[in-house]
């Protein structure tokens, strides 16, 4: 079973009062229902979701609620549950703010549907339990994303969402609009909302697992440029060191610059201050690491004039 599909069943199971179960369910008519004068029915993929919508109307509206499951002909693996009403039309969705008095449909349900905050997280919940998905964060990027079908219901819910702080936003997929969050700390925010607790416990375990990961990654990373400076570095240096032992001889160099070149070759891929300590155990002299530093530095610039010298030539 999906991320999304343990969501839906998580929290359709919740109890609520009987405001938030109207902004739920209103929430869900508006998004998953297609009525006429005749009926109104509400389409799901979940069976949890489906009992959810019945117990619903039957606890609101006391009418007789027909389900039905058939198979989905584009998704032949998928069941379709089909929840139909053919009683109390108008009032049901006049009630639910899908239509005005005059039977006309409203862009956006009237404020007494999501006046509370917690009618607003109830038509959240609803809104999600009919068009709403998030990736699952163990194989997927983080992504939640509710399709709408209508404009303004997009916007109505963008702000419900933005109410809490959610920064979502709405693009345009298939003539249909997503409002779409990607920030991983507001899909945590969102899953509390709707109260989907079990969730929030995964989504913020795999969370913490792949950031993990991530620093595990970051700091290998980190360590391997590091090793790679260090041996460019290396490099140069006895690159440098066998320009001056070639054109000069080593004995032309002071005593402590000579020094650190006979090092330098004797161990080609350490690094500056693990050579520091190696010379000062082995010499019984203390060498910093800036002091080492100073007499590649002098040897550096010996090579450069060589460099310069033969060009001219």
């Amino acid at each position: 079973m999906s991320f999304t599909a343990n969501i839906k069943d998580e929290i359709s199971k919740e109890t609520m009062t009987k405001s938030e179960n109207i902004a739920c369910l209103s929430a869900i008519v508006r998004n998953a229902a297609k009525y006429d004068n005749a009926h109104i029915e509400i389409l799901t993929e979940n069976s949890n979701v489906a009992k959810t919508v019945y117990l619903f109307i039957k606890y609101i509206y006391n009418v007789p609620v027909e389900i039905e499951s058939r198979k989905n002909n584009a998704f032949k693996r998928h069941t379709i549950y089909s929840i139909n009403i053919k009683e109390k039309i108008n009032i049901i969705l006049e009630d639910l703010s899908v239509i005005d008095e005059d039977g006309t449909y409203l862009d956006m349900p009237k404020e007494y549907i999501a006046s509370s905050r917690d009618e607003a997280k109830a038509y959240l919940k609803g809104v999600f339990l009919s068009k709403g998905s998030i990736n699952d964060p163990k194989t997927s990027r983080y992504h939640l994303e509710l399709l709408i079908d209508q404009k303004y219901e997009s916007v109505f819910v963008q702000r419900l969402l933005n109410q809490f702080l959610l920064n979502s936003k709405i693009i345009m997929r298939d003539n249909k609009y997503m409002v779409y969050i990607k920030d991983s700390e507001k899909i945590g925010d969102f899953l509390r909302i709707i109260n989907a607790n079990n969730a929030v416990l995964y989504y913020e375990n795999i969370k913490i697992i792949r950031e993990q990961k991530n620093m595990t990654n970051r700091l290998n990373n980190c360590e391997q440029a590091n090793i790679d400076k260090v041996i460019a570095t290396c490099n140069n240096q006895i690159k440098d060191i066998d320009l001056i032992s070639k054109e000069l001889g080593l004995d032309s160099l002071d005593d402590k610059t000579k020094e650190a070149c006979i090092y330098r070759l004797k161990y080609p891929e350490t690094s500056l201050l693990e050579l520091s300590e190696i010379m000062s155990l082995e010499t019984s002299n203390k060498i910093t690491k800036s002091g080492l530093n100073h007499r590649f530095r002098k040897i550096r610039e010996m090579a450069k004039k060589i460099e310069e010298s033969k060009k001219e030539e």
